[in-house]
Formats: C-alpha cells, sequence, structure tokens
C-alpha cells in the first residue's frame, strides 16, 4: 500500500508564509511528478506547482514569483514554500504523487493522492 500525508497547512495573515510538505511511503518503485493541487470552495482543483524527478518545475501563472516547490527524492517528499500569501490562496491544498509500482515484469504508473490540508489567508 502507498500513503501520501501531506502537513504545515493553517491559518496565515496576508503577507506571510506557509511551508507544506507532502511525504510518499510504501511500495513503491519510483515517483515521477509530484505536484500540489488546490481547491476553494465552490471552485473546481486545481494545479498549483509541480517538479518532476528531475527538477523541471511547473506554477500556474498566480503563484509565480511567491511559490516554490521543491522535492527530496530520497525521502519522496515534496514542499511548497509559500511567501507573500493572499487571500485568493485560500484552499484545501492536496498533494498528487505519479507513483511506479512493479507488477511482475511491468511498470505501472499510478496517481495517489494526500488527504489534503488547509490553507486558510486571512486579509
Amino acid at each position: 500500500q502507498v500513503q501520501v500525508v501531506e502537513s504545515g497547512g493553517g491559518l496565515v495573515q496576508a503577507g506571510g508564509s506557509l511551508r507544506l510538505s507532502c511525504s510518499v511511503s510504501g511500495s513503491i518503485r519510483s515517483i515521477n511528478a509530484m505536484v500540489w493541487y488546490r481547491q476553494a470552495p465552490g471552485k473546481q482543483r486545481e494545479l498549483v506547482a509541480g517538479v518532476t524527478s528531475g527538477g523541471i518545475t511547473n506554477y500556474q501563472n498566480s503563484v509565480k514569483g511567491r511559490f516554490i516547490v521543491s522535492r527530496d527524492n530520497g525521502k519522496n517528499t515534496v514542499y511548497l514554500q509559500m511567501n507573500n500569501l493572499k487571500p485568493d490562496d485560500t484552499g484545501v491544498y492536496y498533494c498528487n504523487a505519479q507513483g511506479v509500482v512493479t507488477h511482475g515484469p511491468l511498470d505501472v504508473e499510478y496517481d495517489y493522492w494526500g488527504q489534503g490540508t488547509q490553507v486558510t489567508v486571512s486579509s
């Protein structure tokens, strides 16, 4: 079984910072991309930032210059440093890991999701 656990959410004032962490554990051979999504009340889930196993990053335009995504491959952990937070950043943040599991001669990629962590930014 594979577990994805996020941490680091909370309540912060506008302009403040938070650092989210997401760790993946279990019977997994490797992890390709690790991606942070968020979902605000009444809105669809949206991609925030992601990073490949080789360190290539991608960001939603609204967070460029404020958020930094990074990962520690040895620990199967991805981080999201969020600076200069705005009320529009409020939502539940989810971690997605594209994990590779070996089934006999086959390597199969699965999407694994965490339970989410709440981020609330007050104005």
